[in-house]
């Protein structure tokens, strides 16, 4: 982070710690939560899939009488995956809409967009989809971390490469905050291991121009890249690396998008390594998984089973449960006070730990690999 992006937010931070966190009236018996993120664009399927899945536990839970009598209402802004946007998307949640509380946010460079508006207004801000640790440090009271981070992802990918004996590693990356948390990342896990990339490459956002990335990596013909993108830049990357001749492996942080990536690269997808934060949503081997499936099956054909979507209902029900313990009349601080007694909170299968002075409900991460048909295996 910034250094004085870095100070504004302890500021900011300081704050809202001193103050009681205002709230508007709820209309109607609801509470109005808001969410900005990419609903068209190139990373349009991260928001759409992230937001489908909160939708889905959020009908499920307004159908069984809601939380404490209230029902809960997603309201959601398109910001293209751009800073800017979501920036101005988040003035309009919080000074128009008047949300309770911002949700499910999509995307490192637009979640840290977004927060020092949410922590000057005093809104909390739970459940971003972003694993970076220049949202999570210095610690802020009013974000909440559902997924692991990007060093716990990487370091697992690191682990798993090395073992293989597979040291040679680049790293093709995002020009943004996002694919700068990813690389922080790997080289971490490298440098505890006496190593570092041999090459990187870079991406702009939103962008499938990867020719100087391809140049950059695979005359240097690592064992394997590390992918800190989304899904259209980081198959374009696939497809032309091979093209050019490179036979190593290829491996994502859970950002990318899974089921994206896989229907990007059709049966070109084998073989190719992503990381996963979220309990496996296409089988009934947890509880919460069991569930999901089902709210799915219920929620129509336009609903379909993925990573992102799970975790997308996965953040709603830890809202919802943050909402419960909040009481009969939330504010915004009994809501911050709800999520923070989620200590070993069980979500059929999948661990919370929040408390006091930790935001960061897990640290689960598991390997996954894509198949030629368009399938995720474990």
């Amino acid at each position: 982070m910034h250094p004085r992006r870095r100070a504004l937010t302890r500021l900011l931070v300081g704050t809202a710690a001193c103050l009681a966190l205002p709230t508007r009236a709820q209309p109607d018996k609801r509470i109005v939560i808001g969410q900005a993120a990419a609903l068209t664009g190139p990373a349009a399927q991260l928001g759409l899939q992230m937001n489908r899945g909160a939708r889905i536990a959020f009908d499920r839970i307004n159908a069984g009488g809601g939380i404490n009598g209230r029902g809960i209402e997603l309201r959601v802004l398109d910001d293209g995956y751009e800073p800017e946007r979501c920036r101005a998307q988040t003035e309009v949640l919080i000074n128009k809409e008047g949300v309770f509380a911002l949700f499910g946010y999509v995307g490192t460079p637009t979640s840290l967009a977004a927060l020092p508006l949410a922590t000057a207004a005093g809104v909390p801000f739970i459940g971003p989809f972003t694993g970076a640790e220049a949202l999570r440090e210095p610690f802020n009271r009013l974000v909440f971390h559902v997924r692991a981070s990007y060093f716990d992802e990487t370091a697992l990918i690191v682990k798993e490469l090395t073992e293989l004996g597979r040291k040679r590693i680049a790293v093709f990356r995002q020009n943004d905050s996002y694919g700068q948390a990813g690389l922080d990342g790997v080289v971490r896990a490298l440098k505890a291991r006496g190593l570092a990339p041999v090459a990187v490459g870079l991406v702009e956002r939103n962008s499938v121009d990867v020719a100087a990335a391809v140049q950059a990596l695979v005359p240097q013909q690592p064992d394997a890249v590390i992918q800190i993108g989304a899904y259209k830049g980081c198959a374009a990357f696939i497809r032309q690396a091979r093209a050019a001749g490179y036979g190593g492996s290829f491996c994502n942080v859970s950002f990318v998008g899974t089921q994206a990536l896989a229907d990007e690269l059709g049966k070109e997808a084998l073989g190719v390594m992503v990381s996963q934060v979220m309990p496996y949503p296409f089988s009934t081997t947890t509880p919460i998984a069991r569930e999901y499936l089902d709210a799915v099956k219920r929620a129509g054909p336009d609903a379909t089973p993925n990573y992102s979507s799970i975790e997308g209902y996965i953040a709603a029900k830890v809202f919802a449960e943050g909402l419960r313990r909040a009481g009969g009349s939330p504010t915004r601080e009994s809501l911050v006070s709800g999520l923070e007694s989620l200590q070993r909170y069980d979500v059929g299968g999948y661990a919370v730990n929040f408390g006091p002075r930790d935001h960061r409900a897990s640290t689960f991460v598991e390997l996954s690999m894509l198949t030629g048909d368009g399938k995720v295996r474990r």
